[in-house]
């Protein structure tokens, strides 16, 4: 078995449109009162009305502050969480309710990396019991071949082939996380669900693991969904970046565009929070602080979710439309797309201006480890994992 895709497989009809499209997908988690007898009082509205598509060979970024909504997304679109309502469409088959074998099957094609690198590991398993588990689900080869195939998965990872006997509690967390990936890998996926793959990683590990996705994704043609909270790691890797705020995306974008000309509030609000490492342009900007708590998603405000905490609505006299109006997703440029009723105020103010450094936007959102420049270059090599 190889890790290299045959794409000469793959149907002409198949390459035409999107790998993966999302349709006002909605997961909501039921509260309940009463202990013997239990009635249905209300809803955690953790998704509420998501939709966007993801191409073949794609990084779709997937950003938001905790609890937003991100990691619920990720895990419905893989089917760990049956969705209330909406539509998911991988290469054209609807698996919003999709079960058992057909479910197996497909699963096949997208796996996820899960953001903690230990408790996503069993602890009573080796590492070649790990990786090759998926192999045996699915009866992929001869017990011979899943060996090799464990043993070539290590060696994708960067680890040593030889580690397959070791527990994952004799690994570093970098490790531990590339011990996740091989194990994605491993049945040979087209989609990869990336949930904060990263976060718990210190910053010299983080810029192995980014490294080794991108490696992979040229190798093997993959397609990420990747999710995270840090918005300048998110443009690093990331094609195209979708914001989400309180269940819903409130803007997306080619990762460029989003980070040097933002257009919703709350978007730039998050820029404003990232350092930039030039001390000149750094003490020209003003971070804007959001008042308030993010609000309960088990009873979201009416209107626009995020006008609570608005800026802008202060800015321009608290007009009644963001709190009576929802508003929807709207494309004001090409593939630049925004929900906020009075977007075209928010381009070329002040704010704007200074979330992006004021023309020096690659430097305000670069991570560390990242050079200036292209927002998808390789990250350095960090050395030990």
């Amino acid at each position: 078995m190889s890790l290299a895709r045959n794409a000469g497989a793959a149907r002409p009809a198949e390459l035409d449109g999107p790998l993966l499209r999302v349709d006002d997908l909605r997961m909501y988690f039921p509260i309940t009162e009463g202990l013997v007898f239990e009635h249905h009082v209300g809803d955690v509205r953790a998704v509420d009305g998501v939709s966007f598509e993801l191409r073949r060979g794609e990084t779709l970024g997937l950003v938001g502050e905790s609890g937003c909504g991100k990691s619920t997304t990720g895990r419905a679109i893989v089917r760990l969480y049956r969705p209330t309502s909406g539509r998911i469409e991988f290469d054209g088959v609807d698996i919003t309710t999709l079960g058992g074998d057909q479910l197996r099957r497909m699963r096949r094609r997208m796996q996820m990396v899960f953001q903690d690198p230990y408790s996503s590991l069993n602890p009573r398993m080796n590492v070649a019991g790990i990786v090759g588990e998926p192999l045996e689900i699915h009866k992929i080869g001869t017990p011979h071949e899943r060996r090799e195939r464990v043993r070539e998965l290590l060696g994708v990872v960067g680890l040593n082939p030889e580690f397959g006997v070791r527990y994952p509690h004799e690994f570093s967390g970098g490790q531990r996380q590339r011990i996740g990936v091989a194990r994605a890998l491993a049945v040979n996926p087209e989609l990869i669900v990336a949930d904060e793959p990263i976060s718990a990683l210190d910053v010299s590990i983080q810029a192995q693991i980014i490294n080794l996705l991108e490696r992979l994704q040229d190798k093997l043609g993959l397609t990420y969904l990747f999710i995270a909270h840090d918005l300048s790691v998110v443009r690093h890797i990331s094609d195209r970046t979708a914001v989400m705020y309180l269940g819903r995306i409130v803007e997306l974008a080619p990762s460029r565009d989003l980070n040097q000309a933002p257009l919703h509030p709350y978007t730039v609000a998050l820029l404003s929070a990232i350092p930039i490492p030039d001390p000149a342009v750094e003490s020209r900007r003003r971070r804007i602080i959001l008042r308030g708590d993010v609000p309960s998603p088990a009873n979201p405000p009416s209107g626009c979710r995020f006008h609570t905490r608005c800026w802008l609505r202060e800015r321009l006299g608290n007009p009644e439309r963001c709190t009576v109006e929802d508003p929807q997703l709207r494309e004001l440029s090409a593939g630049h797309a925004v929900a906020c009723h009075f977007a075209e105020e928010v381009d070329g103010s002040p704010e704007q201006r200074q979330s992006a450094g004021q023309g020096g936007a690659s430097a305000a959102v670069a991570p560390s480890w990242a050079p200036a420049g292209n927002p998808r270059s390789a990250a350095p090599a960090a050395q030990g994992a």
